[in-house]
């Protein structure tokens, strides 16, 4: 077993990987080889969804014993590259996983990632 059982197409990275690692899918596509990224390919802050509703929780357990508002930036303050997920999958699966290079989307960006450091200091 890999990844989720989503009823027709993912629209996240990883899941989309996992199809293609199971071959439900063909190839992944890639969004843009040509970035200023160490691989040439968009460096994205990739968070699991238990941790973020973790951090759900534990924002709100804060607003309850100190009222107020607050901006919480919940991520793992490290990017990593469409490619760098792709052999991580091939890693953990053992299967080769195969992609299309295709063109950039307006307005993606190279590079984007979060700064958790106000959530690690204050949320437990």
């Amino acid at each position: 077993l890999i990844g989720e059982d989503p009823i027709g197409k993912p629209n996240n990275l990883m899941p989309y990987i996992a199809q293609v690692a199971v071959g439900r899918l063909p190839y992944v596509n890639i969004f843009g080889t040509h970035y200023d990224t160490l691989d040439g390919t968009g460096v994205r802050d990739y968070i699991h969804v238990v941790d973020v509703a973790i951090g759900h929780i534990a924002a709100v357990k804060q607003f309850e014993m100190n009222c107020g508002l607050k901006i919480y930036n919940l991520g793992t303050g490290k990017g990593y590259s469409v490619l760098e997920m792709i052999k991580a999958l091939e890693k953990a699966s053992g299967k080769t996983i195969s992609y299309k290079e295709c063109s950039r989307r307006p307005g993606d960006l190279a590079t984007v990632y979060a700064d958790p450091t106000l959530a690690a200091q204050e949320l437990e």
